[in-house]
């Protein structure tokens, strides 16, 4: 697939790293073809200094850009002849797989960051937005009105949105480590607040906040449960940060510091 814009984006052009960073590529005339196909997790974008064009999937691809202000995507290949990794054969039994994209033009203000005379580049707050629903699509259990599995009990988490700069990973119940595959009061909170570029403004603007004072209050977020001490951990949930105990006991619980481009652990007790 190949997408023909008239970015000037010369021989650069940007791709993720494992969904966490924009890494820099240049594409060079004297390396044969394969070795200017770099792999895209799930975002990759060109851009000059008015607009940037970005490719947001939900698959993991391989993405060059071998003409300014053109981005190739290798969406299926076939070998002809054995590649000598044990199969045995060429590969030609490809199947139809369905492939899903968003495509993103936003304007720019500013020219590139640069640290160590690199250009260091995000994506935009809208572009990870739309990322995050292209990689976590909603899913959604039908029962049969005639089941007779027992109606459970109605559970409404996320009364308020979090920040649109940060992302639950993960909310899991702890086992206790008194009674081995019983569950504890504690659960594991995961979040990830994202790093993103703030050249781009969508209009109309986001419905979404996002907190200066890089904080997460608890009670809005999960009402109607009640949370009690909240001790931040290592992301193996094994060890607890020295933290004095006036800090784990927050009245009503906040998370805070929560710095962007990375991933924070907590151990939550539940009231």
């Amino acid at each position: 697939m190949r997408l023909i814009s008239n970015v000037a984006s010369s021989n650069r052009f940007f791709t993720d790293l494992n969904s966490f960073q924009m890494q820099q590529r240049r594409t060079l005339s004297k390396l044969p073809l394969q070795a200017n196909f770099y792999p895209m997790s799930s975002a990759a974008f060109l851009q000059d200094s008015t607009s940037r064009l970005s490719l947001l999937s939900a698959q993991s691809q391989a993405v060059a850009s071998l003409r300014p202000g053109e981005l190739e995507v290798v969406l299926d290949r076939r070998l002809q002849q054995d590649d000598n990794r044990g199969l045995g054969q060429g590969v030609t039994d490809n199947k139809l797989t369905a492939s899903l994209y968003n495509l993103l033009l936003e304007d720019r203000r500013g020219g590139p960051q640069e640290v160590g005379g690199a250009s260091v580049e995000h994506l935009s707050l809208l572009a990870h937005l739309t990322s995050l629903s292209l990689s976590h699509p909603p899913i959604t259990m039908v029962a049969p009105s005639n089941s007779q599995v027992p109606k459970l009990r109605p559970f409404l988490p996320l009364r308020s949105s979090l920040p649109c700069d940060v992302h639950l990973l993960n909310l899991r119940t702890l086992e206790d480590s008194q009674e081995a595959e019983s569950p504890s009061q504690e659960v594991a909170l995961l979040l990830h607040r994202k790093g993103f570029d703030c050249s781009s403004t969508p209009e109309p603007p986001l419905q979404c906040t996002w907190s200066v004072h890089e904080e997460v209050n608890l009670d809005d977020l999960f009402s109607p449960l009640q949370f009690g001490s909240v001790r931040r951990s290592g992301l193996t949930l094994l060890r607890e940060d020295d933290e004095p105990e006036s800090a784990r006991q927050q009245q009503p619980p906040h998370i805070t510091h929560l710095r962007p481009m990375e991933i924070s652990a907590f151990r939550v007790e539940l009231n």
